[in-house]
């Protein structure tokens, strides 16, 4: 995979893939600029080395038709106030209009394209929407990681059809270290797993089972290993048609002398509110009525340890229902083991990402990934559509 610093880019037409999939106020303004500024670097680099550049992103789910609702044009107007170039919303993303612009580009100028998911070619991959984006582009650059894991026609088709192109600094930045962490990790190699849900983790335990020396597991999935063993877990929730495969996840790192360790004492509430009194409970079964909502003190401890240990972590999912003060003391904790930890430290998912901003610890991570899906998807696979394309 070619990177764009090895890339001639002088009077060349740049198809930039970015992600500027970012949250609005109620009157389409943009509320944080985090993803813009993700990839200035990569922007930054082809307009100062004379680059052309067309600017492609997604935002929400149109569903294949024009939405003003998800169009991109706030996301430019906020580009524009923080490059000095000059910065071009289009009308669309494909035809006679868009041409013209695109022939009209100077050196070191932006033309930003609208809401590529407003054609439905783009979720479809369909490779005649590809060459539509292709019209008068000479160079390709993939930096939108996010959107990596999706085999859409501007990260998938286009890119096999442009013959120069290459990763930009986020896109490669993140692969380096998800290629550190599943290729060549540092040992010990602790990997943190929580969140709601046990089925989206099973490809990533699976792969991790083979390579981590601990998987720590918290937030409501958990539940769906105890209730599989047989305990009673109260009104936790629990993901009854997913028993059978945390058996198995539970049986395969036995086998592979991996330690998947689980709760061993619990923060209880009777309803998923702030206010709602809770309780800690060391065992099963939970009072009546009960629904765990983050781990306890003492695995705290238990999991803080295992983090000292650690030369690499990754984490994705927190150990509780943590937006809630009452039920957070478990993911902050967490946070802070893992700032403080001397390893490679990777956070992926957006809520774990939430969860180290809220502890103030975000400067303290290694990295923290743009993409949590495509850093879940890259953690399970070791590769992703869009990075495969670019190969």
């Amino acid at each position: 995979m070619k990177f764009v610093e090895e890339l001639d880019l002088k009077g060349r037409t740049v198809f930039l893939r970015v992600d500027f999939n970012v949250p609005q106020d109620e009157k389409g303004a943009v509320r944080d600029d985090t993803r813009i500024r993700a990839s200035l670097a990569t922007i930054n680099f082809i307009l100062e080395r004379g680059g052309r550049l067309i600017l492609a992103s997604h935002l929400g789910r149109p569903k294949g038709k024009a939405n003003p609702k998800y169009s991109l044009a706030p996301a430019t107007y906020r580009l524009a106030e923080i490059i000095p170039n000059r910065v071009v919303q289009a009308p669309d993303v494909i035809g006679p209009q868009v041409e013209s612009l695109k022939g009209g580009l100077g050196n070191g100028e932006v033309l930003a394209l609208e809401n590529v998911r407003f054609y439905p070619g783009e979720e479809a991959n369909d490779p005649g929407f590809a060459a539509e984006l292709a019209r008068g582009v000479d160079i390709y650059v993939n930096d939108a990681f996010g959107s990596c894991h999706r085999a859409h026609a501007s990260v998938d088709a286009l890119a096999r059809l442009v013959k120069v192109k290459a990763a930009g600094y986020l896109l490669k930045r993140e692969v380096d270290y998800l290629s550190r962490a599943v290729r060549n990790p540092d040992k010990p190699y602790v990997a943190i797993l929580g969140g709601a849900k046990v089925e989206d983790k099973i490809p990533v335990m699976e792969n991790l089972i083979h390579k981590a020396d601990e998987i720590l597991v918290g937030g409501a999935m958990a539940y769906t290993f105890f209730k599989a063993q047989g305990y009673d877990v109260g009104k936790s929730l629990v993901e009854e048609d997913k028993k059978a495969i945390a058996l198995a996840i539970l049986e395969k790192a036995r086998i592979a002398n991996v330690k998947l360790r689980l709760p061993v004492d619990h923060v209880v509430a009777t309803a998923i509110e702030a206010g709602a009194v809770t309780q800690i409970v060391n065992g099963f079964p939970f009072p009546s009525g009960q629904i765990g909502v983050d781990i306890g003190p003492e695995t705290i401890s238990l999991y803080a340890e295992a983090i000292g240990r650690a030369k690499t972590i990754v984490w994705n999912g927190p150990m509780g229902v943590f937006e809630i003060d009452a039920f957070a003391a478990g993911t902050m904790k967490i946070a802070q083991a893992v700032a403080s930890s001397k390893a490679v430290s990777i956070v992926g998912g957006g809520d774990s990402v939430a969860a180290v901003h809220k502890a103030g610890v975000a400067d303290r991570i290694s990295h923290i990934s743009t993409g949590g899906g495509a850093s879940l998807e890259y953690l399970a696979y070791e590769t992703l559509p869009g990075i495969e394309a670019l190969e």
